[in-house]
């Protein structure tokens, strides 16, 4: 009798020490709920060694925890109240052990997380901000701006999207773009070159593609121009004047000084001063080139050297209308008389107006004063004809006012 209440005692001050282990610790003051007895496992089975009156207790003490100062205690004292003065102070000094930080973050591990169907409140759902849905297809890429780092960047650049998603495709790349990992590097490139900053946007909204092409590749091209011995600065006007020059490949621009070179028969220096001053000569297609020179020699009348120095002359009149060159040539060589010879002294001539051309000749014509031959007093020449302002016209070839030109012009 006195061995199993002993060990029933022991189990009773060891179940306080396990359950604090597993739980917060109490605040100070508070009483337990339960104090109750250890685990039926810990108790001897059925009725072995147990007085009668003792087995029922067991029962009763497994099934409901009775409250502090009952009967039930004259069977299981308190321990500590057995335990002398000294001792029940030790006990009561003794502290329970803080679950470490190790254990607390096993804890919040175990915490299944939130599921997607889980069910709210009403002011939850109402605190709820849904980012707007990105457009699934849209003509514009003005609906893409919000959503797009890069598209807002680029427009900060001064890149005119209205105009970009007019050209092919070019909205669809500017979508798949980063503007960190793929536009950045682009943008140095070009200032490398030599593009001004106020240039990139005006340069961007012309060629977006050159922001999908390969930096290495945009390098090689650049090497290559160097190697013929264009300058930095040079280089840079072509690429600015000419912004699709960089996408073309290698081959390509050989090609291409080597046909002008050939078929106008111009040295090296004359043919790079020639794609310098025009520089879209190198990404125009070359048919509506070739289709010039043959008007010009077989229409025209002009001989090959006669070509050749108009053409490096005024490079323009190679990608001029073939109507525009016929028309203005058959009035100047038909209408005024000017021969050949000096159409290729002035080939600037084909570059006006010819309404400018028809009006001032015929003014001239009125006064008498319409004389194109040097070797004739009061001679005109033809840049002086076309390049100069009204005013200058009228005063220093015409000797007139301005306002008996326009008095005459409204005769016409």
């Amino acid at each position: 009798m006195a061995l199993w209440a002993r060990q029933i005692s022991r189990w009773r001050c060891l179940l306080p020490a396990a359950r604090a282990a597993g739980s917060p610790r109490a605040p100070p003051g508070t009483v337990p709920a339960c104090r109750g007895l250890a685990p039926r496992a810990l108790l001897p089975a059925g009725n072995e060694a147990l007085p009668g009156g003792w087995q029922a207790r067991r029962h009763g003490a497994a099934g409901s925890c009775p409250p502090p100062g009952s009967a039930k205690e004259e069977f299981f004292p308190s321990p500590v109240s057995n335990l002398p003065a000294v001792k029940r102070e030790r006990a009561a000094a003794e502290t329970v052990p803080v679950p470490s930080a190790e254990t607390l973050c096993e804890d919040w591990d175990d915490i299944p997380p939130s599921s997607a169907l889980e069910e709210i409140s009403e002011e939850e759902a109402v605190q709820i901000i849904a980012e707007p849905l990105l457009p699934l297809q849209s003509s514009t890429l003005r609906d893409y701006v919000d959503h797009s780092e890069t598209l807002t960047k680029l427009v900060h650049l001064g890149v005119d999207l209205s105009q970009v998603e007019k050209r092919q495709k070019a909205g669809q790349l500017l979508l798949t773009l980063d503007f960190e990992k793929d536009i950045r590097k682009i943008l140095l490139f070009l200032k490398d070159v030599g593009v001004e900053d106020n240039q990139l946007g005006t340069f961007l909204t012309k060629n977006p593609y050159i922001l999908g092409e390969d930096l290495e590749a945009l390098e090689t091209r650049v090497a290559y121009l160097k190697s013929k011995k264009f300058g930095k600065a040079e280089i840079a006007q072509m690429v600015s004047r000419a912004p699709y020059l960089l996408l073309f490949s290698v081959e390509r621009l050989d090609n291409r000084l080597g046909f002008f070179k050939n078929e106008l028969g111009l040295s090296v220096k004359k043919t790079k001063d020639l794609v310098i001053r025009l520089p879209r000569l190198l990404t125009g297609k070359l048919e509506p080139v070739k289709e010039n020179l043959q008007v010009c020699q077989i229409e025209l009348g002009f001989q090959r050297d006669e070509i050749k120095q108009i053409v490096f002359k005024t490079p323009k009149i190679l990608t001029a209308s073939k109507k525009r060159l016929r028309q203005t040539f058959d009035y100047l060589h038909n209408i005024m008389g000017i021969s050949h010879h000096m159409l290729t002294r002035f080939p600037q001539v084909f570059n006006s107006k010819l309404l400018r051309i028809k009006e001032r000749h015929m003014f001239l014509a009125f006064l008498g004063r319409a004389q194109y031959d040097p070797a004739q007093p009061s001679y005109i020449s033809l840049d002086q004809l076309v390049s100069v302002p009204d005013e200058v016209f009228c005063t220093e070839i015409a000797k007139a006012s301005i306002q008996d030109f326009e008095r005459f012009l409204k005769t016409l």
